[in-house]
């Protein structure tokens, strides 16, 4: 298991293809930002969802994604709204 992987919300998959962008570690995803960090991975998987943004940034603050405050969750929403 790597080093993303140890992080709250981040499996295989994401894992995978946060290292596929270049984000090897904590450090390089929160230098980053998590809407930086999904921008990257959507130009590889158009299938990237709201869900995955928020995943990243749960990570980021190390909480599961679903407890994120509402403000951020709707700061979130409108920047993958911006993408469609």
């Amino acid at each position: 298991m790597g080093e993303l992987r140890r992080l709250v919300n981040i499996g295989k998959v994401l894992e995978d293809q946060l290292l596929a962008v270049g984000i090897r570690s904590y450090d390089d995803l929160q230098q980053t930002g998590s809407k930086q960090a999904w921008s990257r991975i959507k130009v590889t998987d158009p299938s990237a969802c709201y869900m995955r943004l928020c995943a990243l940034e749960g990570a980021i603050q190390g909480i599961r994604w679903h407890e994120l405050p509402e403000d951020k969750k709707r700061e979130l929403k409108e920047f993958y709204r911006s993408f469609k």
